[in-house]
Parts: C-alpha cells; structure tokens; sequence
C-alpha cells in the first residue's frame, strides 16, 4: 500500500464522488487480501476507508462496527456490507459482501481438496508457519488503532481493560461482555455524557484524516431512511430466498439429505454465532464431528488453522467442514469427490452468510437514524471500549498458539517470535501495509521450513 500525501487544503475538502465499479474494485481486492480474522480485516477496512480513501468518516465507521458487534455472525462482513450500502445502495452492499466472502470461499475449496487428496504439503505449511505470527502482529496492530482512535479517556481504557480479564481470565462470554458494556455505556451517557462521545472525524483531534465523502453530519441517502414497507419487503424476499433453497434442497436429496442437514445447521450455527467464529466452533463441533460424522476431531482443527491463515472471515472454517463432509459423504460418486466437496461447502457459506445480509439491509435505516444522538451511541461508545479488550484477548490466544503450539508444556517456536515482532516492527514503527507484511513473513517461514 502506497502513502498517500495530502495537502491540508486537499483534506479539507471531501473526495470526489465514488463510483460503483470504482468500488466494487476495492471490494474484489479486499476479498482477496483480508488476512488477520476479524481484527484484522477491521483494521485494512479503517486504513483504507477512514484515512486513504476518506471514503467514511472515523465517527460514521464506528457507529456503524459497533452496530455490527451487536449482530450475530461475521462482523467484519457485515461492516463491508454496511458500508457498501450506505454508499450504493443495496446492491452495493450486497456487491461488497459478496466479494468479501468469494475469494475465500474458493480459495478453501482448492486447499481442502489438496488437504483431503494430498495430505500435507511442505510448501503449505512453510508459508503459514511464516503467515501466523504476522497474523498474531496484525490483531495486536488492530487492537492498538482502534483504541488509540476511539478510547479517548481513561474511563473508556479502564472498560477495554476490564472486558479483556473478564474474557482472559474469567472465559465470560462474548455476549455478555457486549450487554454489559452497552449497558454501562448508556449509564454513563446520562451520568457523564462528554465521556462517551464518539470522536469525530476531521475535527476531533490533530490526528484528523480530513473531510471524508460520508463525513460525520452528511445526511444520509433516501434510500436509507427507515420504512415499513422496505422493512417488511426485504424480511419477505430473505425468508423467500432462503425457504427456496433449502426447499430445493430437501426436494432433491431428501430432508435428511447431507446437503439438506447442513443447510439446516448453518442457518441455526449463523443465528448463534455471537462474538464471532470462536463462540459457533463448539456447536458445529457437536453436530459435525459428533452427530453427523461429516469429519473428524483432528481435520476440525485443522480447518480452524486453514480459516485463520486464508483471506476472507475467520468463521469460514464452516466451507471447510461442509467441504468435507461432502467429501467424505461421495454424494456424487466416487468420481465426482470435488464437486460433492464444493456443493458442500457452498451451502455452508450461502445459509451461514444470508442472515448477515438481512440484518444490515433491515436494520441499518434504524442505525443510521441513530447516529447523532448521544442516547443511543452512548452504549455503542461502551461497546468499542469493550471491543478493544477483547481483540486484545485474541491476540494473546494466537500467540499463545503461534509460540506454543504443543502448549507451554512444549517447545517455544523462536523463529516464529522472530517473525512476529519483525512484523509488529513493521508495522508499528515503518507503517508498512499489511498485504506486503504478510507476504515477507510467508517467504520467511518457507524459507525457514525448507532449510530446516
């Protein structure tokens, strides 16, 4: 990613009006490049939207994340589909995210069929042996941009430090931690309003970005203003959409059909899936591995290693386990393994994601009405505090992981360390990109794995 220099009369003005394929360009290359989970993802979007593109403003991005952090499923997905809408409408928020989740959704595909035809490929693992502590460095990079940017007192520092002990070292829920700090988030609206404002834009510190083209008072679209009748036609096709595809499913292989099964269990696993991809693992755990018998214990986790070392969401380890369990299944034959593996995982993306489209085109005229009134981003304010903690949490989780793969009770990867901290080095202290990051460390890691 290439610095872009702007002169101080340049950022006082907005940029010039985005269009549609001058987005959906962005969109297809982040599909392409989101390493680093949710965090991660999180932050390419804020570098990239809030202060390059200024396509957003930094109080607008933020409202609209903590709306998403309040939804089941993929957060990071659902801000990209957020954002597409806001500024295109609802076909460039469906555009953005289904560019968000494609490349992933084919790049698994192609690795799971190797996983399951070839077994393990030195060159494979060299690179994600390099590509996992850069991963570990961007959360922690991710963790640090948004609090510096969103925390601006020690109220607000002291939540984000209560919310990662209470996930560290008390296993509290996500969810509660939400409800929690949303709830102290509203108190402390009416208690000490000035603490939980949310920063503005341009003009909340010398650390401004400049006029952004959706700025923190642009009013927003006609299209995104609340009403019923949207509200009860975009509920009425989502339902459609989906009671058709899973009719059509049960009509061709039956309803206790593999396809037809994992249909019905991606629907429930996306309506569950508060605090993201780690808190739906022990459920599509229990009904895969154990109920179903579409894959083993072992090949789950490896999956969860493939999720978290390829672009696109953290939660789409739900590809690979429906790519297995077609896999495994033959549900087209023998001869036809990768396509049962590709049907598979398909409709674990398509009922895992579906819902997240609807909540956005449902509930986003509600949020976007909501904005400047201190009533309501007071908790979201809470909400962020909280956040911060907790993606802190999962950057000492994949550190824990990265360093001590076999536990503490095993050996330390030092060369791993090595490349983390040269990472975090380059990233905190040379701002380089995070695309160019990761790709120094996988050649890193193949190298390393190759010579030794």
């Amino acid at each position: 990613m290439t610095a872009i220099v702007a002169t101080a009369e340049e950022i006082s003005q907005p940029p010039q009006p985005v269009s549609f394929g001058e987005a959906f360009k962005y969109w297809f290359k982040l599909g392409f490049i989101s390493f680093g989970g949710p965090a991660g993802q999180i932050a390419m979007m804020h570098q990239e939207l809030v202060e390059k593109r200024r396509w957003i403003s930094e109080k607008r991005f933020l409202h609209a994340l903590n709306y998403c952090m309040l939804l089941p499923g993929p957060e990071a997905t659902q801000l990209a589909v957020y954002i597409g809408w806001l500024m295109h409408g609802v076909g460039g928020g469906i555009i953005a995210g289904t560019l968000f989740v494609l490349p992933s959704l084919f790049i698994l595909i192609g690795l799971t069929w190797v996983y399951m035809a070839f077994g393990t490929v030195p060159v494979i693992a060299g690179i994600l042996y390099g590509i996992k502590p850069a991963v570990t460095a961007i959360v922690v990079f991710a963790a640090w941009r948004i609090g510096s940017r969103s925390l601006k007192n020690g109220l607000l520092w002291t939540m984000a430090a209560a919310a990662f002990v209470a996930i560290f070292a008390f296993d509290v829920p996500f969810p509660a931690i939400v409800l929690v700090a949303a709830f102290l988030g509203y108190v402390g609206g009416q208690v000490a309003p000035d603490k939980f404002k949310v920063g503005g834009g341009h003009g909340a510190s010398g650390k401004g970005y400049g006029a952004a083209l959706i700025d923190d008072h642009t009013p927003s679209p006609a299209y995104a203003s609340f009403s019923w009748g949207r509200l009860i036609g975009y509920s009425a096709v989502g339902l459609g959409i989906w009671a058709g595809v899973i009719g059509a499913l049960a009509a061709a292989f039956g309803w206790d059909g593999a396809l037809t099964q994992m249909g019905w269990l991606f629907t429930k696993a996306a309506l569950v899936t508060f605090g993201g991809a780690y808190a739906v693992l022990p459920y599509v755990y229990q009904a895969g591995v154990e109920h179903f018998h579409w894959l083993t214990g072992l090949q789950m986790i490896d999956g969860l290693a493939l999720g978290e070392t390829t672009p696109g969401p953290l939660i789409m380890v739900v590809a690979f386990v429906g790519f297995v369990g077609g896999y495994t299944r033959e549900l087209f034959g023998i001869g036809g393994l990768l396509l049962a593996g590709a049907a598979g995982a398909t409709v674990a993306t398509f009922f895992t994601f579906l819902p997240s489209f609807l909540f956005i085109l449902i509930g986003g005229p509600l949020v976007e009405a909501t904005h400047g009134n201190l009533k309501f981003t007071a908790p979201l304010t809470g909400i962020t505090a909280a956040v911060v903690g907790v993606i802190l949490n999962l950057a000492v989780f994949f550190a824990w992981h990265v360093l001590w793969p076999q536990g503490f009770g095993g050996s330390f990867e030092g060369f791993s360390a090595l490349i983390g901290l040269a990472a975090a080095i380059a990233l905190f202290r040379y701002k380089i990109g995070i695309m160019p990051a990761i790709g120094a460390c996988a050649v890193a890691g193949l190298a390393y794995k190759l010579i030794f």
